[in-house]
């Protein structure tokens, strides 16, 4: 790729495709002062934290600022990112900056509406963690933000940009399976960690943490010896969170739809579950099987927080399975059922029957 980009030019490409060319990198040429992109962070934690390490290591990025709730936060994100890096309560400040060109966001998700509208009305680019939206009314507002605005929004879905599936997708396309017949996934998890008990920090107060302002537009709910948890543990609550399906199922949901090239809702979706391992004051399942019908094709998606499960699909097709995990495909070739014609006095009515297994 000769494509003599500037910084600022590749990284709104790679933000418009939603792709990850890590693996192939690009020579670049040296960059003037002001094609160094500037972003604001908000949201600090385990994620954002991540997200923040990672974004300042590469070339001509820079972050301008980090906002977070909890103050123990503005303490990590200097640490990451210098003594010396801006930091506040108020993530608005990120988007009144005119120096911030773009926003990285890894906040609870019943903020994401309200990060990403304020973000791109703002005339900021945004990348969002997953999942998109706390609802689907939520996620229609945000899309619909982005477009009167015309600024980048990227959620982010890490199958989305996975080389293994982009292999599993080209093999799906190329008939390696055949006729594609229905559509199989997993995950599960067996550890307090994988089912999002964190312990609080141990500071944690209404004097270091602005609990309302958290709370967002969530009915708001005192301070009380369970708010600790909730702010640590928010997937678990309906209120903030979307429990499995918002954590996991969106990994399974968008990595199905890349290799199939679908983009449309399923038609018809049915869901069963409940608390059966986690009955730690949660209102959100931690077990949840799912059956689709993305047009005519059944998929099937099970989670389960008690029991460990490497994350797998299963694609049935008329020619074979491809089986796709973490680092591995597989396909498994299947032979195609003989056809015979019988004769009539061995089948009365019958004129084209499948031949009996040897």
């Amino acid at each position: 790729m000769n494509t003599p980009w500037s910084r600022r030019e590749f990284l709104e490409f790679g933000a418009a495709a939603g792709v990850s060319l890590a693996a192939q990198p690009l020579p670049f040429r040296p960059l003037a002062p002001s094609d160094t992109v500037r972003f604001g962070m908000v949201g600090v934690g385990m994620q954002g934290s991540g997200l923040l390490g990672t974004s300042i290591g590469l070339p001509g990025v820079t972050c301008a600022g980090a906002a977070d709730l909890y103050d123990g936060r503005h303490t990590l994100a200097k640490e990451i990112a210098g003594a010396n890096l801006p930091t506040t309560r108020r993530y608005q400040q990120l988007l009144d900056d005119k120096n911030v060109d773009c926003i990285i966001a890894a906040v609870p998700d019943h903020w994401h509406r309200k990060i990403v509208v304020d973000a791109v009305s703002a005339g900021k680019d945004i990348y969002c963690e997953k999942p998109m939206s706390h609802s689907a009314a939520d996620g229609v507002a945000m899309v619909a933000a982005a477009q009167r605005s015309g600024r980048i929004v990227q959620i982010g879905s890490q199958r989305v940009s996975s080389q293994i599936c982009a292999k599993a997708k080209e093999l799906l396309a190329q008939g390696a399976i055949g006729d594609l017949m229905m559509v199989e996934a997993r995950l599960g998890r067996n550890d307090p960690t994988g089912a999002w008990e964190y312990p609080p920090p141990p500071d944690l107060s209404p004097r270091t943490l602005d609990w309302d302002t958290w709370q967002g537009d969530v009915p708001k709910r005192a301070w009380d010896s369970n708010a600790a948890n909730i702010f640590a543990r928010w997937r678990c609550w309906k209120e903030y969170g979307t429990g499995v399906a918002g954590d996991l199922l969106v990994h399974l949901v968008s990595g199905m739809m890349f290799i199939l090239g679908v983009n449309e809702p399923p038609r018809q979706a049915t869901s069963v579950g409940g608390i059966r391992r986690w009955k730690d004051g949660r209102n959100m399942p931690d077990v949840h099987l799912v059956q689709y019908y993305y047009g005519d094709l059944p998929v099937s998606m099970r989670l389960n927080l008690g029991t460990e499960i490497q994350e797998t699909y299963w694609f049935h097709g008329s020619k074979g399975i491809l089986e796709l995990t973490g680092s591995r495909i597989t396909v498994t070739p299947q032979a195609e059922l003989l056809h015979r014609q019988l004769p009539e006095r061995d089948a009365p009515g019958v004129r084209n029957a499948v031949a009996p297994r040897q």
